[in-house]
């Protein structure tokens, strides 16, 4: 890297206000003490709560596993469904989640990134939506402003970073269409 570059990465402004580091700080605390112990399905409707207290948008009865890292609750909206254990929920811009979806362990939503062609490589983000009957499998990553389509199936360690069309199965990296998903009685 040549000096110039060097200097102008020394210039980085955190964007994100005040508000949102306070928030954020508090829910670090409130995460390792009222979240994170309370490990187990039981205790699903317990981590719903504190998720609410945070203000996260949640509807039914989702099953939220003790060790999802949710980055900023108040930008989480879920319906239902499950985000299993070790899923990394980076939620600078809001993340939406449809009912009866599932977001299999160690998946990475991933809602933010860095401007490459900006001297100061600035945070950008854009919201992440999955919707309604989506099976998201394990270790996947889901870039920012990803819409996954109704009834979509994404493959282990696939990594998608466009749209997803609804009924459809994708893998790879970068995912591509491997088959349309056709539901069998």
């Amino acid at each position: 890297m040549d000096r110039e570059n060097l200097i102008n990465l020394k210039n980085y402004k955190n964007r994100l206000s005040f508000k949102n580091k306070a928030g954020r700080a508090l829910w670090f605390i409130a995460y390792w003490v009222l979240f994170r112990p309370f490990f187990g399905r039981i205790f699903s409707p317990w981590r719903n709560f504190i998720l609410r207290c945070f203000g996260a948008k949640i509807s039914g009865k989702p099953k939220i596993f003790a060790s999802v890292q949710i980055w900023a609750p108040w930008n989480l909206e879920i319906e239902g469904g499950c985000i299993s254990y070790n899923c990394q929920v980076y939620n600078v811009a809001k993340i939406i989640i449809r009912s009866n979806s599932v977001i299999s362990h160690n998946v990475h939503l991933c809602s933010a990134s860095h401007d490459i062609s900006s001297a100061t490589h600035e945070l950008i983000y854009k919201p992440i939506q999955i919707e309604d009957q989506v099976w998201i499998a394990s270790d996947a990553f889901i870039g920012p402003g990803v819409v996954i389509g109704q009834g979509s199936v994404v493959g282990a360690r696939a990594v998608v970073v466009r749209d997803v069309q609804p009924w459809t199965v994708v893998a790879g990296n970068p995912a591509q269409v491997v088959k349309k998903r056709i539901i069998v009685k």
